[in-house]
C-alpha cells in the first residue's frame, strides 16, 4: 500500500506544517443532527466527509485528521456500533486518502473512549488497550500514515491509546488538553505539562502537544512550556476562541485573520504542527497556510 511521506521527515524537510480544522462542528453545520454519531457518516454519507476534508486540503493543510476521533468501540458502543470498529475506522483513512489525493499526509485520529478507567470507572487498562488497538490497526490498513491521540484528559488513557497506536509502526502524535491553573497547566485530571510529555515520549508518541481546550492567545504558554519539557516536535491546535451560546447555537468568535495572527507565536515557542480544533473552519486554515508558508518562505 502506498503511504505519502513520513511525519518527521516532514517536520524536519519545512520545520512547521499547517494542521486542517474542525471536523465535528463542520459536520453539524452539515446537519448532523444533536447527538449523532460523526463517525457512523464515514458509511453513512463519506461524501460529505471527503467534501469537508478536501475543503480542507485546498485551503492548504498538510496534516489532514480522519473522521475517527471517537472510533474506538467503547465510543461506538453508546451507538450500538461496536460491532462496526473496524469498518468505521477503515472507511475513515480511505476517505481521507482520496481527501487528501497525495497532497497532505493523512493521519488517523484517536480519541477518548469516553468511559472512565479503572478505579474511577468501569474500563479496565486492559479492555481498553485492546479497543484501542482495534481501532488504530483498521486506520492503518485503511492507509492512514500516522496517528494524532488528542484532547485527552486522562494521561493513563493517552498513554493506553500511544502505546496501542504505536504497535501499528506509524509514527503517533500525543495531544492533552490544559487548563491554566495558579500552579501551572494541568489537565482536568490532575496531570501536568512535564509529566504529559515525559510519560508520552515514553509510550511512544513522536510528537507531543495540545489541542481544544482554549483560543490561540491561550496556548502559547502552553507551547512554551511544552518545549521547556521535551526535545520532541509540538503539536497545537487551539479552538476558534472561547466558545459562546447565541440562543441555541454556540459561536466561536475568532476570525480566520486572528486566528492566523497567533502562528508566529506559536513558532517562536517551540511548534512544529499548528492545526485547529472547535469552530476552526477552512477559512481559518487557509488563513493559517498563509502564514505557515510565508515564515518558510515559501
Amino acid at each position: 500500500m502506498n503511504r505519502e511521506p513520513d511525519l518527521l521527515a516532514w517536520i524536519a524537510e519545512r520545520r512547521i506544517l499547517a494542521g486542517d480544522g474542525a471536523m465535528g462542528t463542520a459536520l453539524q453545520s452539515a446537519s448532523l443532527p444533536p447527538g449523532g454519531c460523526p463517525e457512523a457518516w464515514n458509511l453513512e454519507r463519506p461524501e460529505v466527509i471527503e467534501a469537508v476534508m478536501r475543503g480542507y486540503v485546498e485551503a492548504g493543510a498538510e496534516i489532514l485528521e480522519t473522521n475517527s476521533f471517537g472510533g474506538s468501540p467503547e465510543k461506538l458502543a453508546a451507538y450500538g456500533l461496536s460491532a462496526r470498529c473496524a469498518e468505521i475506522n477503515r472507511a475513515a483513512a480511505e476517505i481521507g486518502s482520496r481527501a487528501a489525493g497525495g497532497r497532505a499526509l493523512v493521519v488517523g485520529s484517536i480519541g477518548s473512549t469516553g468511559v472512565l478507567l479503572d478505579p474511577l470507572g468501569p474500563l479496565g487498562h486492559e479492555a481498553a488497550f485492546e479497543g484501542f488497538r482495534r481501532q488504530a490497526e483498521a486506520l492503518a490498513e485503511g492507509g492512514v500514515s500516522a496517528f494524532c491521540v488528542e484532547t485527552m484528559i486522562d494521561l493513563n488513557e493517552a498513554i493506553l491509546a500511544v502505546g496501542a497506536a504505536a504497535r501499528t509502526g506509524l509514527p503517533v502524535m500525543g495531544s492533552m488538553t490544559f487548563e491554566s491553573t495558579p500552579r501551572g497547566f494541568f489537565t482536568v485530571m490532575g496531570a501536568d505539562v512535564a509529566r504529559s510529555a515525559r510519560e508520552l515520549e515514553a509510550a511512544g508518541a513522536c510528537v507531543v502537544g495540545t489541542n481544544c481546550g482554549t483560543g490561540p492567545a491561550g496556548m502559547i504558554e502552553i507551547v512554551r512550556s511544552l518545549r521547556s519539557e521535551t526535545r520532541l516536535p509540538i503539536l497545537v491546535q487551539p479552538n476558534a476562541g472561547i466558545p459562546l451560546l447565541l440562543g441555541d447555537r454556540v459561536h466561536y468568535p475568532e476570525t480566520p485573520e486572528g486566528f492566523a495572527s497567533h502562528v508566529g507565536a506559536f513558532v517562536q515557542a517551540g511548534a512544529s504542527v499548528v492545526g485547529g480544533c472547535c469552530g476552526t473552519t477552512a477559512d481559518h486554515i487557509r488563513a493559517l497556510g498563509d502564514e505557515v508558508r510565508r515564515i518558510r518562505g515559501n
